[in-house]
């Protein structure tokens, strides 16, 4: 594989709860998240982003496995199954996509990642955990679009539904994006494999009018 000079900076796209800024915070600058039960200790460029842009990417968002910090399913991105999912990119240094990466699988973040075999092949698996495999989306204004997801197929999984604390998070992320209106979002919400059947447009909606409360 030919060496790639990586970039400095990537669009780091995020599908779950990351969408919503006062949550990517505590990533970024540490700290403990409303209605999460862990204390996050956050990149070493504490810097926040300077951009954050909607993206729209072929592949489903779907919510499997248990959160120990949300309690219930978290979510995932299928590039591979039928639909579209919502993003909200986030322009980030290398190095903090890279600590970013590393809280999800709640590992110490400061070491760096190999982005060679995502950046040439648009995949790249780093380990068997559940955000460990990289997926390039594509590019923005001339950078990477990046995210992480897991190794497994949407139907190789168990569907979980999202807890009301995490999907308060996601709902609140794509309104603050300013693309699409709020019924809107209830609605894809709601129809992301995992929610579906459990969760409807009208209680998404409810959960997006409804002050958070911390546990």
């Amino acid at each position: 594989m030919a060496d790639v000079v990586p970039p400095s900076h990537v669009w780091y796209a995020s599908y779950g709860s990351n969408m919503h800024a006062s949550r990517l915070r505590h990533y970024i600058v540490g700290g403990a998240p409303s209605g999460a039960r862990r204390v996050y200790p956050g990149c070493r460029d504490r810097a926040l982003p300077g951009r954050s842009a909607a993206v729209v990417v072929p592949g489903s968002v779907y919510f499997a496995t248990e959160s120990p910090v949300w309690t219930g399913g978290r979510g995932f991105y299928d590039p591979e199954a039928e639909g579209t999912a919502w993003c909200l990119a986030h322009l980030v240094t290398t190095e903090q996509f890279a600590d970013i990466a590393a809280q999800e699988m709640y590992r110490t973040p400061g070491a760096d990642l190999d982005l060679t075999a995502v950046l040439t092949t648009g995949r790249a698996r780093l380990g068997p955990g559940r955000y460990e495999t990289l997926v390039r989306l594509g590019a923005l204004d001339g950078l990477p679009v990046l995210t992480f997801t897991a190794p497994w197929r949407m139907t190789d999984v168990r569907l979980r539904p999202p807890s009301a604390p995490y999907l308060r998070h996601l709902a609140a992320g794509l309104a603050e994006s300013g693309a699409w209106r709020e019924d809107e979002i209830a609605a894809y919400l709601a129809s992301c494999p995992g929610a579906a059947g459990h969760w409807t447009p009208a209680a998404v909606a409810a959960l997006m009018s409804a002050p958070a409360r911390t546990r």
